[in-house]
């Protein structure tokens, strides 16, 4: 007697679309059975379309998964930082800097005076001049360059763009120390833009990466970049030969780099950070606690990253407490984290009435005359004390008058918070829209701790 088998088999390719079926059927009797395969494509076969090339394309150039690989926001950030190195791609031949230019005496080219000796010393010098200030300014803004990765990604492009500037300037700088103080400064520039972009670039890929797929997503980036820059290289050479003037080759040079620097700018609002840093920090605890009136937590504003992105602003001051209010922002003062305790110290407050009302915190927060919060933050300091140490922070200069006892206000704002576990509300309430409140983005410097 026969029997019939039948297998199917569905293949999906990484992000979970269907590619092809495999059936399986096998029949016959129990001393010989026969077995087959039919194979079955996801799509019909159909005249000649661009989707095969398009996911062909995808496939080099993309994510494996994607979209489901990378963040929401990876598409249109990527975008738009592609498009503006293509623009600072076809600015890179420089045209501003002409052949008249270049053999003008004291330049180099065309100068009798000029030795090999000087043009080697003076590359020495730029070389030296950037790595000294790689050094220095790592060592300045390292801890910052994590949690204000936006502000440093485009400030990156702001160096690049400048040290351009100079470069195409340097041939109608008087020769001597004018020239090489111009060129150097350039040379500083760029070491700055390489270790804020670098670092900077490596922080918003882990952003992006969603499925541990860090090292395929630069992988991915740098073939990006490569076409890209190759497309602007080719633009650029069709530029350089159509535009002779001086007038009008600055002109087209300057409007490339604000399109350049307009690009960079709408690419980096773009990106949603699901970390709290100080400024992210100020926009939703000032909707949380303005919100929290003697109402029931599901009307808390408890704003998105999406929405908190939407107010966030690349530059900002540093170390600011704002509250915002809708669209609006006040400044209230300012506050850091992690201070030194001889610089909290410094402020003069009442350690001893501190100590006391702090002994059940992972931190001693000190409001100074000037309206500045000092932090002081305990051995086992969590992410989750530090966010309530910000928060407290706000809410204490925000309820300050300026007259009343500082240590008062400092007092009924802790009260406020830890009434009814409310700042443990505001975290299970941020981390049900997608905060990720396990990040550490309120130190820009290295921090101290203290054991009382």
């Amino acid at each position: 007697m026969e029997s019939q088998t039948k297998l199917t088999f569905q293949e999906t390719d990484g992000a979970g679309n269907p590619t092809a079926t495999f059936v399986y059927s096998e029949q016959g009797g129990s001393s010989k059975r026969v077995g087959r395969v039919d194979a079955i494509s996801s799509s019909p076969p159909t005249s000649w379309s661009a989707k095969p090339l398009i996911t062909s394309l995808s496939d080099v150039f993309l994510p494996s998964g994607y979209p489901h690989s990378v963040s929401d926001d990876y598409l249109p950030s990527i975008a738009g930082l592609l498009s503006s190195r293509a623009v600072l791609q076809g600015t890179a031949p420089r045209p501003s800097a002409s052949p008249a230019q270049l053999t003008a005496p004291g330049v180099g080219v065309g100068n009798p005076d000029a030795s090999p000796t000087s043009a080697l010393l003076l590359h020495i010098l730029q070389d030296t001049s950037g790595r000294i200030a790689t050094i220095l300014f790592a060592h300045r803004v390292g801890t910052a360059l994590e949690p204000e990765c936006k502000t440093y990604r485009l400030a990156a492009d702001v160096f690049n763009d400048i040290a351009m500037i100079l470069d195409c300037l340097s041939p109608g700088v008087p020769a001597g120390a004018m020239r090489v103080t111009v060129l150097s400064t350039a040379g500083v520039l760029r070491a700055l833009c390489g270790v804020a972009g670098g670092s900077s670039k490596a922080s918003l890929s882990a952003h992006f990466a969603k499925w541990g797929n860090l090292a395929e997503l630069n992988a991915k980036d740098s073939s990006q970049e490569t076409i890209i820059s190759l497309f602007g290289m080719l633009v650029g050479s069709v530029v350089v030969s159509q535009i002779t003037g001086f007038t009008t080759t600055w002109l087209v040079l300057l409007v490339l780099l604000g399109l350049h620097l307009g690009m960079n700018y709408a690419a980096v609002r773009a990106v949603q950070m699901t970390s709290l840093n100080r400024q992210r920090a100020n926009i939703a605890f000032s909707a949380l606690l303005d919100s929290d009136k003697g109402v029931e937590s599901t009307q808390w504003a408890v704003l998105t990253p999406a929405q908190v992105a939407s107010q966030e602003s690349i530059f900002h001051r540093d170390g600011a407490l704002q509250w915002m209010a809708g669209s609006t922002s006040v400044y209230l003062g300012s506050a850091r984290v992690g201070v030194p305790m001889a610089a909290f110290v410094a402020e003069k407050p009442p350690l001893g009435r501190l100590a006391g009302l702090f002994s059940g915190e992972a931190y001693l927060l000190y409001l100074s005359e000037k309206r500045h919060v000092s932090v002081v933050l305990k051995k086992g300091c969590s992410v989750q004390d530090q966010l309530k140490a910000w928060a407290h922070g706000l809410l204490a200069v925000k309820s300050w008058d300026g007259s009343s006892d500082v240590i008062d206000v400092i007092e009924e704002s802790l009260a406020f918070l830890n009434e009814g576990d409310r700042f443990g509300a505001y975290l299970v309430k941020l981390r049900a829209v997608g905060w990720n409140v396990e990040i550490a983005a309120l130190e820009t410097r290295s921090g101290r701790r203290i054991d009382i």
